[in-house]
């Protein structure tokens, strides 16, 4: 009778096909050829080992050697079941005579659970970045890494890395069927590992592919995914998040500082901030001007600075030009410890088309829709995501969730909505295709954002979601139950177009477009909207705001501080861009910080300090900010005076009703006569031309006692000096309390 090891030693026969598939590196299932497999009355094991000189199997006694197949990598092992353990550690030297230890990855059975693929498959997931992607985990006490990745169109998945020379065929991964999932557990790999995947399409084409569910990522221009440990960090904002939950945010005050991490401010030397000194220069600073949040433009990782982070790669991971994870954690951690909001520009209307990342993913068209008049922006030169897909659509929603509950952001600013409801966006008659009904709608778009807005508000309560719209879909910030989108916010891009270009005209033609002004109120209410100044209108030769602004420099600076008190005392939530708070004199220039000398300046710095009491005053006031999306905080006293370019408004809410009077023409406005709620002595609050801001000071200093005049359709009125180019706030004297008998 043979035994066993006669029979190892003596073997010798031809490939199978599934070996020759594991060489040749297309082999959809590795685990059917390499790993632990019976072999009539014992076991055989097989590993594919490139580089490799000699093999065995680690035992109790001594190490089991290993045949090689002759003129392959493949080795082999024959003998009894209980001669190895089930997670065996092969022994293995190279061509320099150099022994190292490691368990085989195909001694392990799947680790992905059959539920949690299943829902992945029907997009359901909420949470798929806990199992794709690449995890620290344990198996059987054995520590290492596991990867998944969806590819679904592919031949051949491989994880590649350092640890195995970025060769595709060391460590093929496992196909998990018709979900389109590959799964991989390395044993002693641990966190800070590089790593890709490398994919074989079914034309036999290579792709080296990063890890769409990555959540770190090397420096550009590399831009391999690093394995990230377990998240042990220790957050210090419980405070904070239980506020947040319960938070009527619709009748707070709510004014956003928008920030361009790597151009706020610079390291000396001129690198960039690392997260946690960000946190230190710009936390007290956002305190001290009276802001209520920070919103960061996009820091998903993305590989090209002139993108401003808007043609994202890493959807869940922060940008590494700014430190690691766990550094963005402390920016969040420090800024919620403090009373800051953090907010996230997020991009899911496209992604650019860099060979490293999402685009062609598996050798197919998989993020992106496959008809290019459905998945190329032409404008931007990047894709379109396939909205109508499951898997996609469960991706994005994952991406958004994995900011708001792993990160603790507090909202999603969701860039360029417009681009996503319309298929004709910017596209010539013949360069779309309509939907199923013949018309316009991106219905699968429509869709996506009503799931993404309702799996948000259910999965963090008390986030905020806000939509880049410049349209005039209805419903944009309606609940998804009354038929709208279900944002929390819309932008306000009409109000903004309308206001800066009355502000760019001369005074003296102002008379003429004063509907400019106006109008905007006749829709103030049909949406709960963000008034903003944003980054897209301090470059690309628009100028910056002060530039913007006619006439010589007192002017132009009078014309500012008006057009932001006008901004504070309209109906509307508030957000102005890093350098608009001091009257930033150039535009936006990502490749450098602003311009910080300009505060040596009285007029630069009198427009940070209006900017600063602006955000206070609105902030404590609650007229200024408890209805602004109600009509009843708002009245017209006078909106027709255009001969004179004046609007007079009140603002009320928390038992307060206020007097807003604004000046839009360089001459001031003696004897001019106001109409108020009620009688008794108005004092003026604020003044932006005060000459704490750069101002000429003019304006009465002491309370005015109102007069039985009707004027405005109030029965009672007062008389002041209308300061020119610029605006007051008027409430009435508190009464004195009658003394106590």
């Amino acid at each position: 009778m043979t035994s066993l090891t006669s029979l190892n030693e003596a073997h010798v026969k031809n490939l199978s096909e599934g070996e020759q598939k594991i060489l040749e590196a297309r082999h959809h299932d590795p685990f059917e050829v390499l790993g632990r497999h019976p072999d009539g009355d014992g076991i055989v094991i097989r590993a594919f080992l490139p580089g490799t000189a000699e093999a065995a199997i680690e035992s109790r006694d001594r190490p089991l050697p290993m045949d090689r197949i002759p003129n392959t990598d493949l080795f082999e092992w024959r003998g009894k079941p209980d001669a190895v353990p089930e997670r065996y550690a092969l022994v293995l030297t190279d061509h320099h005579g150099r022994t190292r230890i490691r368990h085989d990855p195909y001694a392990f059975p799947p680790r992905l659970t059959d539920f949690d693929l299943h829902l992945f498959g029907e997009g359901q997931h909420r949470h798929p970045y806990r199992f794709l992607g690449a995890r620290v985990v344990s198996v059987d006490g054995i520590r290492g890494v596991l990867f998944g990745v969806w590819a679904p169109n592919a031949d051949r998945v491989s994880v590649v890395g350092d640890f195995n020379q970025w060769d595709g065929r060391a460590h093929p991964m496992r196909s998990r069927g018709g979900c389109g999932v590959w799964e991989l557990f390395v044993p002693e790999l641990e966190a800070g590992m590089l790593y890709k995947f490398e994919l074989r399409d079914r034309n036999g084409g290579i792709h080296l592919k990063t890890d769409p569910y990555g959540r770190r990522f090397e420096l550009r221009p590399s831009t391999a995914a690093i394995v990230e440990g377990p998240d042990d960090f220790r957050w210090k904002d419980e405070a904070w998040m239980a506020e947040r939950a319960s938070r009527d945010w619709q009748h707070a005050p709510l004014s956003i500082y928008e920030v361009h991490p790597g151009s706020w401010q610079r390291q000396e030397d001129g690198r960039f901030l690392n997260y946690r000194d960000l946190a230190h220069r710009l936390v007290p600073y956002v305190l001290e001007n009276g802001f209520t949040h920070i919103e960061l433009l996009p820091v998903t990782e993305h590989p090209f600075d002139g993108s401003w982070g808007y043609q994202a790669t890493g959807y869940f991971a922060p940008t590494s030009r700014f430190g690691t994870p766990d550094d963005f954690r402390y920016f969040v951690n420090l800024c919620h410890e403090s009373g800051i909001g953090v907010i996230l520009d997020w991009v899911p209307a496209h992604f650019p088309k860099d060979d490293h990342a999402l685009a062609n993913f598996d050798g197919t068209p998989l993020y992106e829709h496959a008809d290019p008049r459905r998945g190329e922006h032409q404008d931007w030169g990047t894709y379109i995501f396939n909205f109508g897909r499951k898997e996609v659509k469960a991706f994005l929603i994952a991406s958004a969730l994995y900011w708001l509950e792993e990160l603790h952001l507090d909202g999603l600013r969701v860039d360029a909505v417009a681009s996503m409801l319309y298929l004709d966006y910017s596209r010539e008659p013949g360069e779309w295709l309509p939907n199923v009904h013949g018309g316009r709608e991106h219905l699968e778009a429509v869709e996506f954002l009503k799931e993404l807005n309702t799996v948000v508000y259910q999965q963090a309560p008390g986030v905020l979601t806000m939509a880049e719209e410049s349209t005039a879909w209805p419903g944009v910030s309606r609940p998804v139950s009354e038929g709208g989108l279900g944002f929390s916010l819309k932008w306000n891009m009409g109000w903004m177009n309308d206001t800066l270009s009355y502000m760019h005209k001369d005074p003296v033609h102002r008379r003429w477009h004063h509907d400019q002004l106006t109008f905007g109120l006749m829709y103030a209410f049909s949406e709960n909207f963000m008034l903003p100044f944003s980054h897209d209108e301090v470059v690309h030769m628009k100028r910056s705001m002060l530039e913007k602004m006619p006439g010589d420099e007192w002017q132009r600076f009078a014309n500012l501080r008006l057009l932001y008190t006008y901004l504070f005392t309209m109906p509307g939530k508030k957000l102005l861009f890093m350098g608009n708070e001091f009257a930033q004199g150039r535009e936006w220039n990502f490749e450098g910080p602003l311009d910080w000398h300009l505060l040596e300046h009285e007029n630069h710095n009198g427009v940070r300090s209006l900017v600063a009491d602006l955000n206070h005053l609105y902030r404590d006031s609650p007229a200024l900010h408890a209805h602004d999306f109600e009509p009843e905080g708002f009245q017209w006293l006078d909106c027709d005076d255009a001969d004179s370019s004046r609007l007079v408004f009140t603002r009320r809410g928390g038992g307060q009703e206020w007097v807003v009077a604004l000046n839009f023409t360089p001459v001031l406005h003696s004897g001019y006569r106001l109409g108020v709620p009620v009688s008794g002595q108005w004092e003026i609050i604020f003044n932006s031309d005060s000459r704490f801001y750069g101002g000429s000071n003019a304006g009465p200093s002491g309370p005015i006692t109102s007069r039985p005049v009707p004027a405005m359709g109030k029965e009672h009125s007062i008389e002041i000096a209308l300061p020119p180019l610029a605006g007051v706030i008027l409430r009435k004297v508190p009464e004195e309390p009658p003394p106590a008998r």
